[in-house]
């Protein structure tokens, strides 16, 4: 049964990576989570949120900036955890409960695998980069 429940989320994981190259190949769409011109603005913390949400995170295929998609929102999540600080944190870790959508926790619960690796530094600037929003 596990090893049913492991395919699964594979393939689940890699149809999401699929839908992202898709989307890569029309750069004049914007796949950018946030555009050029705001990430000036972003803190060197949020800069490095960024980096990690938009790459070895892989946040992007499942959150966009202000629709929902996969998962929730950016704007959702940063407005549920507003006033909150460190918890978005503890729920990466697997720490906290998710306080955002937690009928989806089991897709995200596939993904807490990697963010359980990330730096505390690496986590607090996914947080600081969520709050920019």
């Amino acid at each position: 049964m596990k090893q049913l429940l492991t395919l699964l989320i594979a393939i689940s994981f890699f149809s999401c990576k699929n839908e992202e190259k898709k989307e890569s190949a029309y750069p004049e769409a914007g796949n950018s989570s946030v555009s050029e011109g705001a990430t000036a603005n972003l803190s060197p913390s949020a800069k490095t949120g960024q980096e990690i949400f938009d790459g070895k995170g892989n946040c992007l295929t499942c959150h966009k900036s202000n629709e929902k998609a996969i998962g929730p929102s950016i704007e959702q999540i940063a407005e549920a955890y507003k006033g909150k600080p460190g918890e978005m944190v503890k729920f990466l870790k697997e720490e906290a409960k998710p306080i955002v959508a937690p009928e989806q926790y089991e897709v995200m619960k596939t993904n807490l695998y990697l963010t359980k690796t990330f730096s505390d530094e690496e986590l607090k600037g996914l947080e600081n980069y969520f709050f920019s929003f």
